[in-house]
């Protein structure tokens, strides 16, 4: 009986008709901008850069909406600062009712004001601070991770260990002022000293010659002789002029992290645990490179749109944008957890992983800090902290 039954049922699944079929648009929007080249030639950004992690995340949209009925387009644009504004308005005269947004903070903020109530941003790059506290905006959702995120990380991981005495070296570019206040704010949070602070200033000019080896064993030792003792060097260079010269050229014997050495990230290419093994490879295939920051986050930020459109069955941006927005909202992301939006910054809770050059090292927030709502909330601006305000 129990057979017939069961056939039975598979008859009439199978006589049901498809459920109609609804697309959801969204873009994803990379704005360059022209500068020198990294300092090191392994990190030259891909053509791809960003849009590889996009297509993946598009991909695995599509396999679950395959189920629902539903489909998944995502859109590529590239832009400079300049064309930025018209190449949003292609997007959305295209009907994408997401954006997905590569860019600094200056432009993140640009594209989202433009966008207004038309469409909702996500923040795949733009690390500032200020757009999650001043500068907010209610249609606008940090994948990327903030400044104050990734400070807060390496500082747990510091105090855990007990190196406590900082010497901090900041950029002389803005962003690099932004990095090198969190890492103030996080030194206090977690009781750690600065016990001194330099300025690299940038002059320009070529970084990557065949004599650079030779300058900057001469310049970087001088450059970091005589400051007051301490436990660890943290470089605040968000700019990529100076900080991956630090390691074994200072004048002490003493780690590196920051923007080198011991570095906060949202992924690395060498992370194999809670499944990632499977989606490095699966990226790989499809990209031919590993993947990297931008790609995860971009990819994230597409999960995320598929994840609302799975929960609610809809297909509707407003539907899918009150979703997302929720508490009921959380996505995976091969990070052992969920990942959940918090309310008063629209910012995404993740842990942070602590990584060389060759591997993950820890992963933050670490277990002697907790929570009264969610441990992750140990990592970037708490409530009580915030300066946001949504109208």
């Amino acid at each position: 009986m129990r057979i017939i039954a069961a056939l039975a049922l598979w008859g009439l699944l199978a006589a049901a008709p498809a459920p109609a079929e609804t697309l959801i648009r969204a873009a994803v929007l990379r704005v360059d901008v022209a500068g020198l080249p990294p300092i090191s030639r392994l990190d030259l950004p891909p053509a791809d850069l960003g849009l590889a992690g996009a297509r993946l995340g598009t991909e695995d949209n599509a396999t679950t909406g395959s189920f629902l009925g539903q489909t998944f387009e995502t859109a590529e644009y590239v832009a400079t600062p300049e064309t930025a504004a018209a190449t949003l308005e292609e997007a959305l005269a295209g009907g994408a009712g997401f954006i997905v947004v590569l860019a600094d903070d200056a432009a993140t903020l640009a594209l989202a004001d433009a966008a207004g109530g038309r469409a909702l941003v996500l923040n795949a790059g733009a690390r500032g601070d200020g757009l999650r506290g001043k500068d907010c905006r209610a249609n606008l959702v940090h994948v990327a991770p903030s400044h104050a995120m990734l400070a807060d990380a390496l500082a747990q991981f510091l105090a855990w260990k007990k190196w406590d005495e900082w010497f901090l070296i900041l950029g002389s570019h803005p962003a690099d002022a932004d990095l090198a206040q969190a890492f103030r704010t996080s030194a206090a949070k977690f009781g750690a000293e600065i016990v001194e602070e330099r300025v690299y200033e940038d002059t320009g000019g070529a970084r990557r010659t065949d004599t650079g080896h030779v300058q900057v064993q001469k310049q970087m030792p001088v450059f970091t002789q005589g400051a007051e003792d301490h436990d660890i060097l943290i470089a605040a260079d968000e700019a990529g002029i100076f900080a991956e010269y630090l390691p074994y050229q200072t004048w002490e014997a003493r780690p590196v992290a920051g923007s080198a050495g011991l570095v906060p990230r949202t992924w690395h290419p060498a992370l194999e645990a809670w499944g990632a093994t499977q989606f490095q490879n699966r990226f790989e295939a499809m990209a031919h490179r590993p993947m990297r920051e931008e790609d995860y986050q971009a990819w994230l930020a597409v999960r995320i749109i598929g994840e609302a459109a799975t929960r609610t069955g809809s297909g509707d941006p407003a539907r899918l944008r009150e979703h997302i927005l929720s508490p009921e909202f959380e996505v995976a992301g091969f990070k052992g957890q969920k990942l959940t939006i918090r309310d008063w910054d629209h910012q995404l809770r993740q842990p942070i992983l602590l990584t060389t050059g060759a591997l993950t090292v820890s992963v933050s927030p670490q277990d002697a800090f907790l929570h009264q709502v969610s441990q992750l909330d140990t990592l970037g601006k708490d409530r009580p902290e915030t300066e946001c305000s949504f109208p």
